[in-house]
């Protein structure tokens, strides 16, 4: 059986005290999806807010005062959002697993629908770990590292990576609306922004927030 799993590379969040956070594996992968516990997502919003902490140039606003609303502000100010991490295909017959490379990120996971669509290969990393993403007619080849000759392999059919994909969507989906909940408690005075960056970082509706036009 061949899954797909949205995750987010994690780290040990030594000293955060912002809100509650899950004991997470450092350089581990957290899977997104509706069956995280509220300290999970608050692991997992922690770890975007992380990825997107830069300080303000001149085109944004300068950092707000309080440790909430600065530790946020790239989240919620930057125009490009990234989260380290990916897609993960696993072959659970095998146990091989296809994991995000160094130049992955979560934003950038309908990319694999160009894949399908294109045929065109979509390379995740580079030396010395570079998994890449092959279209072979009906076949699709998922290569752990190609950096190595006698590299470990995921073979599927374009039908069943469409299907795959459409499962990390609603995955996405149900990790969206935990979130949303999670930050009306959490993060009140910041849920809808909050929970529109999110949105706009995986491109899908804000759950609970009208879609703008």
């Amino acid at each position: 059986m061949i899954v797909m799993q949205p995750v987010l590379e994690t780290y040990a969040p030594d000293g955060f005290a912002l809100w509650p956070v899950a004991g997470v594996e450092p350089f581990g992968f957290l899977p997104l999806s509706g069956e995280l516990s509220p300290a999970e997502v608050g692991s997992a919003v922690m770890r975007i807010a992380d990825c997107n902490d830069i300080d303000p140039d001149g085109d944004r606003p300068p950092r707000p005062a309080d440790a909430h609303g600065s530790f946020l502000h790239g989240l919620l100010t930057l125009g490009h959002l990234f989260a380290a991490g990916g897609l993960r295909v696993t072959d659970t017959s095998t146990g091989v697993a296809f994991l995000p490379g160094c130049c992955d990120g979560l934003e950038d996971w309908r990319d694999w629908y160009r894949l399908i669509d294109d045929g065109g290969p979509l390379g995740f990393g580079h030396a010395p770990v570079s998994p890449v993403a092959e279209r072979f007619g009906d076949t699709v080849r998922l290569t752990v590292n190609a950096e190595q000759s006698d590299s470990p392999v995921i073979e599927l059919s374009v039908t069943a990576l469409r299907d795959l994909l459409a499962g990390a969507e609603r995955d996405l989906a149900e990790f969206l609306a935990l979130a949303a909940d999670w930050a009306s408690r959490h993060l009140p005075d910041h849920r809808a922004p909050v929970t529109a960056a999110l949105a706009r970082l995986v491109g899908l509706p804000a759950p609970g927030i009208p879609p703008e036009g």
